[in-house]
């Protein structure tokens, strides 16, 4: 487990555990999540905290049966992709079977530790 913290993704974690997630909208109405302090499509520095909205929508997911050493005692697991608003979130899906997870499934956000590492990570869980 690494003592190490990660200024803005970090935080970012904490907030989702502390179900105050939210992510930072660019002057253009473009999203992205911490740590970034740039917007990429205007290069402006005046990012606002917005709530993350409340479910996300699976775009894409795979799972891994061979992980990296990082990981290794956690596979086989899915990752997915999921959009929450305006932006775009990775995690690994829980409490589902893999052959269950589905492209336009409803999840929701949350902070699990990792079984190989303990390291906290984003995961996300089937909505009710």
């Amino acid at each position: 487990m690494s003592d190490t913290r990660n200024e803005g993704f970090d935080d970012f974690l904490d907030a989702v555990e502390d179900g105050d997630p939210y992510y930072l909208e660019g002057p253009a109405g473009d999203g992205s999540l911490p740590p970034r302090r740039i917007d990429p499509a205007t290069g402006s520095r005046e990012l606002t905290e917005k709530p993350l909205p409340e479910t996300g929508e699976i775009v894409t997911h795979t799972q891994t049966h061979v992980a990296s050493p990082g990981f290794a005692d956690d596979a086989p697991f899915v990752v997915a992709v999921a959009e929450f608003g305006p932006v775009k979130i990775t995690g690994q899906m829980r409490e589902i079977d893999a052959e269950d997870v589905e492209i336009g499934q409803t999840v929701d956000i949350g902070i699990d530790r990792s079984e190989t590492m303990e390291e906290r990570l984003v995961v996300f869980r089937p909505s009710e």
